[in-house]
């Protein structure tokens, strides 16, 4: 796993395109090492793949004229957001292009008696959400990082807020696309619902760049909550935690988060965001709603952790202390990683049907002490899905043999309970081996659709299949 696949570079293809680039776009084309190495990075495990040149696009027109003189040479093009994705989906395995759509910022619309929007696909989730509090909406999802919108559409993101909001593919009305002939589509209009042919707007959401790329969105948004409450309690085991997740989700508490931080998680919050947590497994929950309407949700809960043996519950509307928790479950990666300074952290996900939860995460736990790895566990549990994320030595071969070992068989483990390789974070190059086990024939279906819309192959090649 810690090896990228490399695919055969069309040389001619990108000295000609190159050529035709810089006398198109002139310093928005940057062929700089530096620049193209941080174009090739994620969050991950992976060895960066630069592309040959960085592309700063500004509009629809800029990223519809690159793809046109990519697909004349067969040149791979590589759209990128903000770098957070961690499956190795920015990489270049075969060189080529890369189109940068930072600049491409603009909040286009806000719709407010409609709650839908259409932004640029450089827009941040933050940016938005700082943009709509004054009019009394927000984006909900909220995969922690401060991604980019169309990496989170391309990616199918998902987050905290999933149980209650769902993911983005629930919350995309349309998108606009260049397809990688070059030409622009729209998939959809800003109706709540239609019946209208097939569903492009699902295709492209989270076809991760594969097919094209994404230049607006249409989203739905959401009003501010008249009240929030969030909560929190201790439990004995990881099991025990789980238990009241599913108890929860069960008696139709309707929970807006319901994170779970196990205890090496909870000590690493401790001393990175100086909290005073008791080092066991740890709830974290939200409730959105009236005011009556959050204090009886978090009532509720309560009762079901006790019934659990949950411990130190508490729950609070003050919005510094939500805050202050919640940021803590945000700079979870970062204080993991302060467990054991020096070392990569590893991280991966995978989703269950919630029956099998508690059982997928204890095993994760066992598995991961058996084999010596420091992995500590935080998961968006509502839906079933959960992170785990080994820390390790990179310059150690047999300790990356055994995170790679731990990964695979993770993944095998949550596909024979009826589960996914990913819940949120997406294939890329690293979850490859794991799509065909999960999905069989279908993989081949989907790549008879990437070759009927992307005959050379030039949109991200090298993920998914």
């Amino acid at each position: 796993m810690a090896n990228a696949e490399v695919l055969e570079r069309n040389e001619t293809g990108i000295a000609a395109a190159l050529g035709v680039l810089k006398q198109q776009f002139g310093e928005a084309c940057q062929t700089g090492q530096a620049m193209r190495e941080q174009h090739g990075h994620t969050t991950t495990w992976l060895p960066n793949q630069a592309p040959d040149v960085v592309i700063f696009a500004k509009s629809t027109d800029d990223v519809s004229a690159i793809v046109k003189t990519c697909a004349t040479h067969k040149v791979p093009v590589i759209a990128y957001g903000t770098g957070t994705s961690l499956e190795g989906h920015v990489n270049a395995p075969a060189g080529g292009v890369c189109i940068d759509l930072t600049e491409m910022s603009r909040i286009v619309a806000v719709n407010d008696q409609d709650l839908d929007c259409v932004v640029q696909p450089g827009v941040t989730r933050e940016q938005l959400n700082t943009h709509l509090r004054d009019r009394g909406l927000f984006f909900p999802i909220d995969p922690g990082a401060n991604a980019s919108l169309g990496g989170m559409a391309s990616t199918r993101a998902s987050g905290t807020n999933a149980v209650r909001y769902g993911t983005m593919k629930d919350n995309i009305l349309a998108l606009e696309v260049v397809l990688p002939s070059g030409e622009v589509i729209r998939t959809g209009t800003r109706a709540k619902k239609s019946s209208a042919g097939y569903d492009l707007t699902r295709l492209m959401v989270g076809a991760e760049g594969t097919l094209g790329i994404i230049t607006e969105i249409t989203l739905k948004l959401q009003g501010i909550p008249e009240a929030m409450s969030s909560a929190r309690c201790s439990f004995e085991s990881v099991d025990a935690a789980c238990q009241a997740v599913m108890a929860t989700i069960q008696y139709g508490i309707p929970v807006a988060r319901i994170e779970l931080l196990d205890a090496m998680s909870v000590k690493a919050a401790n001393a990175y965001s100086k909290l005073d947590l008791p080092e066991t497994p740890l709830l974290l929950l939200e409730f959105h709603g009236s005011e009556t309407g959050v204090a009886e949700q978090a009532e509720m809960f309560g009762a079901i952790a006790e019934e659990m043996g949950g411990t130190g519950f508490e729950w609070t509307t003050k919005a510094e202390d939500r805050t202050k928790l919640w940021q803590a479950r945000h700079d979870m990666y970062w204080a993991s990683l302060q467990l054991r300074p020096g070392t990569k952290g590893v991280s991966t996900d995978v989703c269950v049907p919630i029956s099998r939860l508690a059982e997928c995460v204890t095993a994760a736990t066992e598995k991961a002490a058996e084999l010596g790895l420091l992995a500590p566990i935080v998961g968006h549990v509502g839906d079933g899905n959960f992170h785990t994320l080994p820390l390790i030595d990179m310059e150690n071969a047999e300790e990356v043999a055994k995170a790679e070992g731990f990964v695979s068989w993770l993944n095998d483990l949550a596909i024979s309970m009826g589960g996914t390789c990913t819940g949120e974070h997406g294939i890329g190059q690293g979850k490859k081996p794991y799509l065909r086990k999960e999905l069989g024939g279908a993989v081949d279906v989907m790549a008879a659709v990437k070759a009927a819309i992307d005959p050379e192959g030039i949109m991200n090649p090298g993920k998914i299949f």
